[in-house]
Parts: C-alpha cells; structure tokens; sequence
C-alpha cells in the first residue's frame, strides 16, 4: 500500500473519530484499520454525512404520510404525491462552513449538490430558493463581502443551469458574524413512472462512474463541514469543492434521457465523501456490496492515491448501476452529452464496500456499517 502516515491518537484525533468510536471500528473489522479505511470511516461517520449528533431529535420529526411516496432520508431527496401522474421532488440542504471560508464556490456547489439530489431521482428542477444568515454588515467588511459573494455564487449557478431562484430571504443578526448560514432549497416534478433509486443491486451488475473527472479538490469535505470554525478555518480551503454548473446542465439532461430506461437500476450524487459515500449508501440500501477498481477512476490529477480518490468531493459526478449487458446504451447516452462514463466495478453479495488499487485490496468494510454506524 501506498506510504501513508502510521495511524495513531493524534492521525485518528484529526480525523474527527472519538477514542470510542475507533474502538467500534476495530471490532467491526476484527482488525486495526488501515489509512484508506480510517478516512472512509471519518467522513462517513462525521456529522455531515451521518447526523449523529441531532438525528435522535431529527426523528422526532414527522417521517410519513400519505402523501408521501419515498420515507424521510430514503432517497436522494424528498417525493410528494402532486397529481395522477407526476409528484414534487424536493431538498434543502445547508452549506455552512464552505460558505465561510470561500463564499461563492461555497455556496454554488450548495446550490449545484441539491440540484443533482433532484435529478438522480428522474426529476427535472423548476425552481430553487434560500434562507440565509449573516452577521452585521455596519463597519464589518468580512460579513459584507461573505452576503455579496454567497448571493453571486447561488444566483450565478442557477442561472447557468437555467433554473430561476423563485424566492428567499436574508436575515442579519450580529450572532452570525463570520459564520452564515446558508440554506438552499430546489424544487423539482417527475412522473411517477420515471422515478430513480439510489440503490445498487443484483449481483455482476456494472457500477459506473458519469459526469466530470475526480480531482483532489473537496477532500474531507464532508469532516471539515462537521467542525467548528476556528482561525485555522481559513487555511482549509482545499476542503472546499469547485463547481462547473455548465457540465451539470449536460449531467441533467443525459441523466434525465437515462431515467427513462428499464435497464436502471440505480442513481446517487456523488456529494459529501464522494465515491465514498455513493458506494457505500447505494449497496447498504439495496442489500448488497459493490467492489470498485480505482486504477478505472477517471481523474484529472496525476498521482492521486487510493486515500485522495476516495475521499474526494470533485463536483458533477455521479454513480450509476445498471443492468448487465447495457453497458452500450448506457454510453451511448453519456457520449451524446459530451460526457465521462466509465465502468469502475461490479455489484457484490458481500454486503461490503471493497476498494481495489493496483490489484490490492486497500479497504474492505461492512456497507451498513458504514452508513448507520455513525449514529444514523
């Protein structure tokens, strides 16, 4: 495996993992984990990615209804039941701590992650809205300048996708100076019939990537949005990931024309702990493992290793998994739209999310484990 720092208090204290929860980790393996494995389980266990600081309070929260057509936290995003043949999809998700510490890309792959949440169902985006909170703009030019470049970056992404920002609002309170909230909704109508899953099933089905190419930006994105600011905050801008809404306009549309196809099993975004969190949640959700080949990764940076793959959070990716034998048709759809489409693995019966790189196993953990292990 590649040189990578030995693991000890101080590398598991960066990676956000608690003494206890290393513990937990060690017996779910039966052995120490290696560097590739601790970081998959750092950003899926973070409070971005598994909410297990608030989810007791989440799920006091109304989770059906029947109206309802997908469970709270089922799916990529919300279903409403609209008429007799089309439903409401929707998500709102925050973009905090990117927003703070780069404001414009903060908040346009905000805009861009949820919009992705939206299409990966099948459903076309209509609208999106915000809810944003600064600190005092009077003689603090830092709050002023974090409103101007959080505004720009929401309204510059929609736009490029051609989707109206319909409404929002702005609240200024001195409570919020340096740390803003920024909360962006987007709305979307499917049919019924073309709704997509994020799920990986049916063993030897091939799993690919789609969309733009993975770099190093964004690593550790998922951890870095679950601390607290700090005036170390300001030197992690590498943990903030770079937007292309032009290339999402293209994965819209090629990912819509793909939602209509028999042959789909299942989509996900590649958000929060990219390649990470996609194989993992989409194999724990249908029961089943997915083994990836990183050296198949398509990257735009030379020398990435296993660790920086993995963790990854480059914008305008996605997993998809379709049925064997339409491999073809799945790339002919991707070549239209200019696209990247490339075969990275398979679907297991292991219920284990293994990477291989250079024909070594370089982590091999329990999907379920990965998804609700950190409290969810």
């Amino acid at each position: 495996m590649n040189n990578y720092p030995e693991i000890d208090n101080n590398i598991i204290k960066q990676h956000g993992i608690s003494s206890d929860e290393y513990t937990t980790i060690v017996n779910i393996l039966g052995r120490k984990p290696n560097f590739v494995e601790l970081g998959i389980f750092s950003v899926m266990w973070s409070e971005h990615c598994s909410y297990k600081s608030s989810i007791k309070w989440l799920k006091t929260f109304p989770r059906s209804g029947g109206r309802l057509l997908v469970g709270a936290g089922e799916e990529n995003a919300g279903l409403v039941d609209f008429t007799d043949d089309l439903a409401v999809c929707f998500k709102i998700e925050s973009h905090n701590h990117p927003s703070a510490v780069e404001p414009y890309e903060g908040a346009a792959t905000g805009v861009g992650g949820i919009m992705r949440d939206i299409f990966t169902m099948g459903a076309r985006p209509i609208a999106s809205m915000n809810s944003l909170r600064f600190g005092e703009l009077d003689n603090n030019p830092r709050n002023r300048f974090l409103l101007e470049h959080v505004v720009e970056g929401i309204a510059d992404y929609g736009n490029c996708l051609g989707i109206p920002v319909v409404g929002g609002e702005v609240v200024v309170e001195s409570v919020y100076s340096g740390n803003p909230l920024i909360n962006a909704m987007s709305l979307g109508i499917v049919n019924k019939n073309n709704v997509v899953s994020a799920t990986a099933e049916g063993e030897g089905n091939p799993v690919f990537i789609v969309g733009s190419k993975t770099g190093r930006d964004g690593i550790h994105g998922a951890t870095f949005a679950s601390e607290e600011l700090s005036e170390e905050t300001e030197s992690q801008r590498s943990n903030v990931q770079v937007g292309d809404p032009f290339t999402e306009k293209l994965l819209l549309e090629a990912t819509l024309e793909l939602s209509k196809k028999d042959w789909l099993v299942g989509v996900q975004d590649m958000g929060a702990a990219g390649i990470t969190c996609s194989c993992s949640e989409m194999s724990a959700k249908g029961k089943s493992g997915i083994y990836i080949d990183l050296n198949k990764v398509p990257r735009r940076e030379n020398n990435m290793n296993a660790y920086e793959i993995m963790l990854s959070e480059s914008q305008e990716r996605m997993l998809v998994v379709i049925k064997k034998g339409f491999e073809k048709e799945l790339c002919d759809i991707f070549s239209k739209w200019e696209l990247d489409c490339t075969e990275v693995g398979h679907v297991t019966s292991d219920q284990k999310l293994t990477v291989v790189e250079n024909g070594e196993i370089v982590a091999c953990i329990p999907s379920e484990e990965l998804v609700l292990g950190g409290g969810a």
